[in-house]
């Protein structure tokens, strides 16, 4: 067996009614810390409620768009003279992700660019990040256990990480409960992100004896819960989808991802499309590509996932690209143009996402004519 090793939070709690030991597991941390939330501070009030009845003094900072080098900067100005000694999120991947980057550059002097790939220099942290607890609300990013966070940078039209290990969750609390009743729309882009994100690393070139065992029982998995959910909602649905999410943040930590999230990340700074929408719709067309590019095991698992495509959706295992992309536009995601990406950036997208961190995980380098091939056929 090849060599691996494994990266997770120092503690995860899943399952329905754990969000109730957040206030206290919080409080332990010390007395006084940041909360980041999403647009909504409703959604968020029985976490602070519960953090003052312990005795904590809180600052809250909204979140309610996928973060900015802007908004990084902004909350960096405002959170450092409350002098947190943790930084607690709760929301979707957005909320998560700036709360994992206060967490890490609060402790640290200066700003964060030279901490950036691609515009920066990528440097490890100047100090270690406060503790950082997470309770996502959504079930697609799996950003609750993943060791980088992505903000975007509108001037330059890119999306880049600020990543290092130290920036896992000291807790990630999964409480599926926090999920239920998701608009239509949040839970199909998210629940496509969260199966992108166990097929992904199923079929990368990293892939391991850790990730193979929790992404190939979870690609049918999630596959069921999000035709499920959009049909009806259902708890156990939504059970299963969050631990599919959790899944692949751990997953995608643990072996990378591909050119689904390549080429997510470089539209998704060119676009205002939610980047679950964005993996959604590339999905079918690059499984397509990267089967027809293969052989030998990479082959064999592109066989498995098209298989479990087929056992979900009906149809031959051979066509399943195509039916997954028949469902999803007949669920009601749009197609790229739709979420604004023009043709005429098609070269450009798929030139940049070559450089990607995530397309080193691709199971095969792929040229730029193919790339521009998937994203004429996603949009």
């Amino acid at each position: 067996m090849t060599p691996f090793s494994i990266i997770a939070p120092g503690r995860i709690l899943f399952g329905r009614g754990e969000a109730a030991k957040a206030p206290a597991a919080i409080r332990a941390f010390g007395a006084r810390g940041l909360i980041v939330h999403g647009a909504n501070p409703a959604r968020a009030a029985w976490l602070m409620d519960g953090l003052r009845a312990e005795g904590a003094e809180i600052l809250a900072l909204p979140c309610g768009q996928e973060p900015t080098l802007a908004l990084l900067e902004n909350a960096l100005q405002a959170s450092r003279p409350f002098r947190p000694l943790w930084v607690a999120a709760i929301g979707g991947g957005a909320a998560l992700d700036l709360g994992k980057a206060l967490a890490a550059l609060v402790p640290a002097p200066g700003g964060p660019v030279p901490h950036l790939e691609i515009v920066g220099q990528a440097l490890p942290l100047a100090a270690p990040p406060l503790p950082f607890i997470a309770l996502p609300t959504t079930a697609g990013t799996g950003a609750e256990v993943t060791r980088n966070a992505v903000i975007g940078l509108p001037d330059h039209g890119r999306k880049v990480s600020l990543r290092d290990d130290r920036m896992l969750a000291r807790l990630a609390i999964i409480d599926p409960g926090l999920t239920d009743h998701s608009p239509r729309s949040i839970t199909l882009a998210s629940g496509l992100d969260a199966i992108t994100q166990v097929i992904e690393p199923y079929v990368s070139c990293k892939a391991n004896a850790f990730t193979d065992a929790i992404t190939a029982p979870a690609i049918g998995q999630g596959l069921a819960a999000l035709i499920r959910l959009m049909e009806t909602e259902d708890p156990q649905a939504r059970d299963a989808l969050a631990w599919v999410s959790l899944t692949g943040g751990l997953a995608l930590t643990n072996a990378g991802l591909g050119a689904v999230h390549g080429l997510a990340g470089v539209i998704g700074g060119v676009t205002p499309a939610p980047h679950g929408a964005i993996c959604g719709a590339l999905l079918p067309a690059i499984l397509r590509l990267n089967h027809r590019h293969t052989t030998g095991d990479t082959a064999r698992r592109l066989d498995l996932v098209f298989d479990r495509i087929a056992e979900a959706l009906g149809g031959a295992a051979d066509a399943a690209p195509e039916t997954l992309g028949a469902w999803v536009r007949a669920a009601g995601l749009p197609g790229l143009a739709a979420q604004g990406l023009s043709p005429t950036l098609h070269v450009e997208v798929a030139e940049a996402a070559r450089a990607s961190s995530s397309m080193r995980g691709n199971p095969v380098v792929l040229p730029v004519t193919d790339l521009v091939a998937a994203l004429q056929i996603a949009s």
